[in-house]
């Protein structure tokens, strides 16, 4: 997997057969693949169910080579169209993973089971074999057959009744990005890696389960504590972590309509007299550099007082004097970016973050760039592949008794 000290840090020559359908599992897929592993993507005729969602890149609406979804997930893998109803898409989905090194999948117990697949036969017939298995609610237990979605996944699991605004009459709100999807991804790369790692020890491979349910539960921040120590819930709050009882807010308001969030812990001496210290330079000090203030207690008490002083002070400047003064001054304070302005943030553009990738018809769109970085090189997105580009290389190399690269 680690061709030395003098070339990248790679996982290159590690074999990953991919049969997942729902993004848990087609992260993991992606993850090994930008490391260099061969990862070949079975996908159903018609395609994976990914390549049906939108939004479309470059005008191609519906055109399954240009899902904007399938190509956040599935950059730097193969694409095999095998028919596993017949039985000789069965042998070949077999013939592919006789020669894998991990297999991932993403579906329940029962789907397995209609798709002919037995998960734990495969390890007992194949020793070398690591099978990873990143689905809703695990292998076992009464919820194993159930279906899910990111936002059930947050819910069942917790997460969710943390996320949304102070108006407690509207329900929660879920966050974007497929969180759930991606916290069990998380986990299921962990477990491949250990798994590789006990597998050089041993030479054996072995089947990890991951639930997505369990793996959303145990990431609810202070929830959990908060409930199993005082036994009290959180209550969620506008753009602040959710604590037992309502937190100052944190968003404000600039000049040219940027917000910024400045996490303003009272509690704090040096932030208050930082903070103060700001102010009195634009003679908005008021009354705040009182000996009074000094006082956490009678800060908390004034608090409206403070926050109305606090919003004419950014209301008087725009948000990029106050970040580059707040940064000067130690004080934690920073616009709150939309997605698209990331594109332009300087400090991902000189850490090269996006990169260029040859995608749908081959013109160059701008994706992240990996996660994780290796003082012996790194990774990075390739192009992900076109629906069945690769079935013909592939099932030719399983007819010669080797899968072609």
């Amino acid at each position: 997997m680690w061709d030395g000290p003098t070339s990248e840090l790679t996982y290159s020559g590690l074999r990953v057969v991919e049969l997942a359908q729902d993004p848990q599992g087609e992260i993991v897929g992606k993850l090994l693949a930008d490391q260099g592993a061969d990862v070949v993507k079975v996908e159903p005729p018609g395609g994976s169910a990914g390549r049906r969602i939108g939004p479309w890149a470059q005008g191609h609406e519906g055109d399954p080579d240009h899902s904007l979804h399938f190509w956040t997930y599935n950059t730097g893998k193969r694409s095999v169209v095998v028919d596993t109803s017949t039985a000789e898409g069965r042998q070949e989905r077999g013939a592919l993973i006789t020669d894998a090194d991990v297999l991932i999948t993403s579906a329940g117990p029962r789907d397995l089971e209609a798709d002919g697949l037995d998960l734990h036969a495969l390890v007992d017939e194949l020793p070398h074999l690591i099978v990873l298995s990143v689905s809703p609610f695990g292998l076992t237990g009464p919820w194993a057959e159930w279906r899910s979605s990111d936002l059930v996944a947050l819910a069942a699991g917790g997460i969710l009744m943390s996320c949304g605004y102070d108006d407690h009459t509207i329900p929660p709100i879920r966050p974007g990005g497929n969180q759930a999807f991606q916290i069990a991804a998380s986990f299921g790369h962990c477990g491949v890696l250990l798994a590789l790692l006990e597998r050089q020890a041993t030479g054996l491979g072995q089947l990890v389960d991951v639930s997505m349910h369990e793996a959303v539960a145990v990431s609810g921040e202070l929830a959990n504590p908060y409930w199993f120590y005082p036994r009290v819930l959180l209550e969620r709050q506008t753009c602040r972590h959710a604590q037992p009882s309502p937190t100052q807010p944190a968003l404000f308001e600039c000049a040219d309509g940027v917000q910024v969030y400045f996490a303003l812990i009272l509690s704090d001496d040096r932030t208050w007299t930082t903070l103060v210290e700001w102010l009195t330079t634009l003679g908005l000090d008021l009354d705040l550099g009182g000996e009074e203030y000094l006082s956490l207690a009678y800060r908390q008490e004034h608090f409206s007082h403070i926050q109305t002083i606090m919003e004419s002070f950014f209301l008087m400047q725009d948000s990029v004097t106050v970040y580059e003064e707040a940064q000067r001054r130690g004080l934690p304070i920073g616009p709150v970016f939309a997605p698209e302005q990331l594109l332009d943030d300087p400090h991902l553009r000189e850490r090269g973050f996006f990169v260029p990738v040859a995608a749908g018809d081959g013109e160059p769109a701008l994706f992240p760039g990996a996660p994780f970085r290796f003082s012996y090189g790194t990774g990075g997105p390739k192009a992900p592949p076109r629906l069945g580009a690769d079935t013909a290389a592939v099932v030719s190399g399983l007819a010669a008794g080797e899968v072609a690269s």
